[in-house]
């Protein structure tokens, strides 16, 4: 975990406030896995419900693009850095441990939906909503977004049908509503 960017700092906030037991890893040095390098992961989740993740948080701006022309698109891309070392991270954490990416959207304030939104929250001033998607799942449907930048994405379309909110995997009890992500 990075102290210093404000979506993982959200996000942790996200999961004191759910009393989500978890641990936050020092990203400072990338780590090792059977001797080979591998992308370390943000945090280590064990919830209530006995579901375990290993997960890594794409902090997102919605919406996204210049503010004189902001683009409405709920961005899910990653690495394939990200997507193997979190199938790697979960795989050999132990039985029942899952890779899951965490999207938190840093919602601009003019964007209106209802405050009792499922897993949107103020953290210092800013308003974030999380999202997330099993990194099996990710991976059965992903296509490449940028060879040069090894970055890779879902359909939105593919996304919006894939994605819950964060709640759902912790199976915290309904925090509100959830609202329909096609803009």
């Amino acid at each position: 975990m990075d102290r210093g960017n404000h979506y993982e700092s959200a996000f942790e906030a996200y999961l004191q406030n759910n009393k989500i037991c978890y641990v936050a890893v020092d990203e400072q040095r990338r780590s090792c896995l059977a001797g080979e390098p591998v992308k370390s992961l943000d945090f280590i989740i064990y919830a209530e419900s006995g579901a375990r993740f290993v997960v890594d948080v794409k902090g997102r701006k919605f919406p996204g693009g210049p503010p004189e022309k902001p683009k409405k698109v709920w961005e899910c891309w990653s690495t394939i850095d990200d997507v193997e070392g979190l199938e790697r991270w979960a795989g050999m954490s132990g039985p029942g441990y899952q890779g899951l990416l965490v999207f938190i959207y840093d919602i601009a304030p003019e964007v209106n939906f209802p405050e009792n939104t499922e897993d949107f929250w103020t953290c210092r001033d800013k308003r974030y909503l999380a999202r997330a998607v099993l990194i099996s799942d990710y991976r059965t449907q992903m296509r490449p977004r940028s060879q040069s930048w090894r970055t890779v994405d879902l359909p939105g379309k593919t996304f919006r049908a894939m994605v819950r909110p964060l709640r759902y995997f912790l199976e915290l009890p309904d925090g509100g509503e959830d609202f329909d992500m096609d803009w």
